[in-house]
């Protein structure tokens, strides 16, 4: 009762805080939180955009609460519903890690969720992937924090910050003379580069099981095991691989496990970068959100997934490479299909 009462105290307080941007009575609000959360507990669902966002909603398998379909919280709509029997919470985040990692703070602060699903589409990094093939990562990174070395320094030199723990070169750095080329195009080995290297650094991170203001670091983030063995389950589904009768890839998507995903604020739409992330972190899709949304369910101790369907090959280097506009909507429905079916494994 103590830790409730807590909760509710902690959710009135941002509420309040929100209270300039949020459409609904802050004080309604929290009597419909507390009616739902007594239904609970739910399956969290976060989608990116609104192009994953409508065939999930539009799915025979999804069948939204009559009584209280949506309610509208900081500019997010959280939706109420059912996929398959299971309950579930449905919030879109909008693009990058920033919109990804408020839209399930959010959720999983407010409402009464026992795991977080996340889908959509992504890049892919994985050569031996297609487009429409669905990404299952075991784990995943945000590579967009960076400490950019001095011009001068090297792999042997001390990072600005590093002897007080801020910053580190465990993980590993990129050289950006490396990808030097001559006006030809081809390569110059032994080149320079004032921009020097960028070296990837672990996100900070508070877990409610720590001690408040004390951080601990995390780099890669596992999914949940227990979800990640049900997911093998979903390796023989049949994926839609036609946008039309006449626009078809050439041969049926799949789904794979694989080791790793990548997330950053970044839209990665070149070959270059794609071959050096793929041979430096072994990642498969590269996104706009996933990280965010792990690390946020690092730090909460709450189960996480994702599945993310490979719009194209990031950066070209097939003859479908470019064409991420015809095959966006096909993806983003095999995410749906590989979701939806996710959820019905988890109910029986």
């Amino acid at each position: 009762m103590a830790v409730r009462c807590t909760m509710l105290v902690i959710v009135f307080g941002l509420f309040c805080f929100l209270a300039e941007s949020t459409s609904e009575d802050v004080v309604s609000s929290m009597g419909k939180i507390t009616r739902i959360n007594n239904a609970g507990p739910y399956l969290g669902i976060v989608s990116p955009n609104a192009y994953e966002l409508s065939p999930l909603l539009q799915s025979s398998s999804f069948s939204n609460d009559t009584t209280l379909p949506y309610l509208d919280i900081a500019g997010r709509r959280f939706r109420f519903g059912k996929v398959h029997n299971e309950k579930v919470i449905i919030v879109m985040t909008g693009l990058s890690m920033l919109n990804a990692g408020i839209a399930t703070q959010l959720l999983v602060t407010l409402f009464k969720v026992k795991g977080v699903l996340h889908y959509g589409i992504a890049g892919n990094a994985n050569s031996q992937l297609e487009i429409g093939d669905v990404a299952i990562p075991k784990s995943w990174a945000h590579t967009g924090l960076w400490n950019w070395q001095r011009y001068g320094d090297g792999p042997d030199d001390e990072l600005a910050l590093e002897s007080s723990g801020d910053y580190t070169r465990k993980v590993g750095y990129l050289k950006i003379s490396n990808y030097t080329v001559s006006e030809t195009g081809n390569a110059i080995t032994d080149a320079n580069n004032l921009l020097n290297n960028v070296w990837f650094q672990p996100e900070e991170i508070f877990p409610v099981d720590g001690v408040p203001e004390v951080r601990q670091h995390a780099f890669w983030v596992e999914v949940d095991q227990h979800y990640f063995d049900i997911s093998t389950k979903l390796l023989n589904m049949t994926l839609e691989g036609c946008v039309n009768s006449t626009t078809c890839l050439p041969r049926t998507p799949k789904v794979y496990q694989v080791e790793r995903g990548i997330s950053a604020n970044v839209y990665l739409d070149n070959k270059a970068h794609r071959e050096f992330m793929r041979s430096k972190f072994n990642a498969t899709p590269v996104d706009m959100e996933s990280a965010a949304v792990a690390l946020i369910c690092r730090q909460q101790k709450i189960p996480f997934i994702t599945f993310r369907a490979l719009s194209d090959l990031a950066g070209g280097g097939s003859a479908l490479s470019n064409e991420v506009d015809t095959y966006v909507t096909l993806a983003a429905q095999n995410s749906v299909a590989v979701l939806t079916k996710f959820i019905s494994l988890i109910g029986s």
